[in-house]
């Protein structure tokens, strides 16, 4: 029996990598394509963030008194982060993403113990729109994938076209066929058979595959030295604090799960344990890292709350970050299943934010007047780019990005609504108005 442990322990810590991986390969496969990299530095890119991620995840597993909330949890890098990364890195190049996230760690390991006190100014309702800006901005980033991709030849093809709508369809399909773990996996799946197809429609090259290395060693700021701009900080910022809400809300269901009750510390020592991975990511140029949903339902469906089978989890995806043929691979996915897999996974984005605004008391119309005007504003902007361009440059700096005045604006609404609520007074016997 004892001989059999380690086997078990490592087909769980392999389930786990499963269940997160295609979110982990997807992100940099759309952050990198949207900003122009090389098939060469893409495989680099999606290595150095499979590597990443199993750091990050043993930081969070691994408890001491400084960081680390010793929970059977995942990190992987966030899709809030994607659209943002996407915005600074078309705007500002990708020397800003990663002065952006270098700051937006040293940021969250400063005051990871008041983030506490602060998380009045991030309701649900604030959460929710930014949440849902961030997965509205996106969809067009799919859409035009699906069509082949901007620039291409046969760009809204209706083999481009096909393919994208049968992967949508098979995720769907297996969606609706299937439960637990196989459930889980129906974006790995989508991609995998829709490259297949895609391969007998002679869509595919494994060009970069051969070119790849077997083994290679990550280099600190592979991508240049990062710079540091203020709306791309803010931006991050921002999609750090939106990471930090999720966060806390897979803290609290995998304690449960484990039956722990958690402290004011434990929560310091998750958010500091995130915030030093969002550092490394930064410095490796790689991503800002959260803690993944996904693997929750796998430590609920199959009962083990070891922390051990995670510690495997990290080494796996570690081991497969050295390994530049096994991100190579992904690369030779085609832009129309690649598009299919991103509505779906964006239009998820956009739910969960629509998921997270469900918890919002929208009898009150505060509320929704919040949400309608950064939705509103955040959307437009990003739909008509140029409708600040006549500010004054110290502030077109901080209109330029949906997200970023989307978010302000649901902030200032909540404090003006909700944190300084009006009062009614009386000025008559009977008569009351409000002050």
């Amino acid at each position: 029996m004892m001989k059999q442990q380690p086997v078990k322990v490592f087909s769980l810590g392999l389930q786990h990598v499963l269940a997160m991986y295609a979110a982990a390969v997807v992100v940099p496969l759309i952050v990198g394509g949207a900003i122009g990299l090389t098939g060469e530095q893409l495989t680099y890119l999606v290595s150095v963030d499979i590597l990443m991620c199993g750091v990050a995840t043993i930081l969070q597993a691994f408890s001491n008194r400084f960081f680390g909330i010793g929970l059977p949890v995942v990190l992987g890098c966030t899709f809030t982060a994607v659209g943002p990364m996407i915005a600074i890195g078309s705007q500002y190049g990708i020397s800003a993403i990663y002065g952006a996230i270098i700051v937006a760690g040293i940021f969250l390991i400063v005051f990871a113990g008041f983030l506490g006190k602060l998380m009045k100014f991030f309701p649900p309702v604030v959460t929710g729109s930014v949440v849902t800006i961030i997965g509205i901005t996106l969809v067009p980033v799919a859409m035009n994938d699906m069509a082949g991709g901007i620039g291409s030849d046969d760009f809204g093809s209706l083999s481009n076209l096909g393919l994208a709508f049968l992967v949508l369809t098979i995720i769907i399909g297996i969606y609706k066929f299937f439960t637990g773990f196989i459930r889980s996996i129906s974006i790995l799946l989508g991609l995998v058979i829709g490259t297949v197809i895609a391969g007998f429609m002679g869509q595919i090259s494994f060009q970069a595959v051969a070119d790849a290395e077997w083994f290679h060693v990550v280099q600190p700021f592979h991508f240049g030295a990062p710079t540091f701009e203020l709306t791309p900080i803010i931006t991050m910022l921002l999609v750090v604090l939106v990471g930090v809400v999720e966060a806390a809300g897979v803290y609290f269901a995998v304690a449960d799960i484990c039956n722990r009750k958690l402290t004011e510390k434990d929560f310091a020592k998750g958010y500091r344990a995130e915030g030093i991975a969002i550092l490394f990511g930064g410095i490796f140029n790689a991503f800002p890292y959260t803690t993944y949903s996904q693997n929750v339902g796998l430590i609920q469906l199959s009962g083990v709350k070891s922390r051990s089978v995670i510690y495997t989890c990290g080494g796996i995806l570690i081991t497969l970050g050295f390994i530049p043929k096994v991100a190579a691979l992904t690369t030779v996915i085609p832009k129309p299943v690649m598009g299919g897999a991103m509505l779906a996974m964006f239009g998820m984005v956009m739910a969960y934010g629509i998921k997270m605004l469900a918890k919002v008391d929208f009898a009150k119309q505060e509320n929704l007047l919040i949400v309608a005007c950064s939705v509103g504003i955040g959307l437009g902007v990003t739909a008509v780019p140029g409708f600040f361009e006549h500010l004054p440059e110290n502030l077109r700096i901080l209109t330029s990005n949906g997200i970023v005045v989307g978010g302000f604006m649901a902030v200032l609404l909540n404090i003006v609504f909700n944190l300084f609520p009006r009062k009614d007074v009386k000025i008559g016997k009977n008569v009351k108005v409000a002050s």
